[in-house]
């Protein structure tokens, strides 16, 4: 198999619907403001096989000190094949003179992904957000 890695944004909507509901996400519901709300990101890195995209990770920053990851998702049936250890890679090698790369791990499997991959749980630290459904 042969992963193509991007910065450019050449998916649409139908694209990022169909790897969103792979992994269950809310946003999926949403491709026209998914695709509007990736195009206004300061980094999106995206994972192809072929015409599929199977990959994706974002990032939005402040310019200088901290950069928030979003999203990073992978379509299941490509998981455990290093690609969202890659795309990870890619943000932290972006990122890499920033003195903060922040993101908030929605699970307990997650955080021992994030932790292989160099993230540490911040002590004293509590993510907080407002759903609007």
């Amino acid at each position: 198999m042969n992963i193509r890695y991007t910065d450019e944004r050449c998916f649409n909507e139908a694209q990022l619907e169909e790897l969103f509901k792979s992994v269950n996400w809310l946003s999926a519901n949403y491709p026209e403001r998914l695709l509007k709300a990736l195009n206004n990101c300061e980094t999106v890195f995206t994972a192809w096989d072929g015409g599929n995209l199977v990959g994706l990770i974002n990032a939005i920053d402040d310019g200088e000190l901290t950069a928030y990851v979003h999203y990073l998702c992978v379509n299941p049936s490509y998981q455990k094949m290093g690609i969202g250890g890659e795309l990870v890679n890619m943000i932290k090698d972006k990122y890499k003179d920033y003195l903060y790369i922040t993101l908030v791990a929605e699970n307990p499997p997650l955080v021992g992904y994030y932790e292989k991959n160099g993230f540490k749980q911040s002590e004293g630290a509590f993510p907080m957000c407002i759903v609007n459904k």
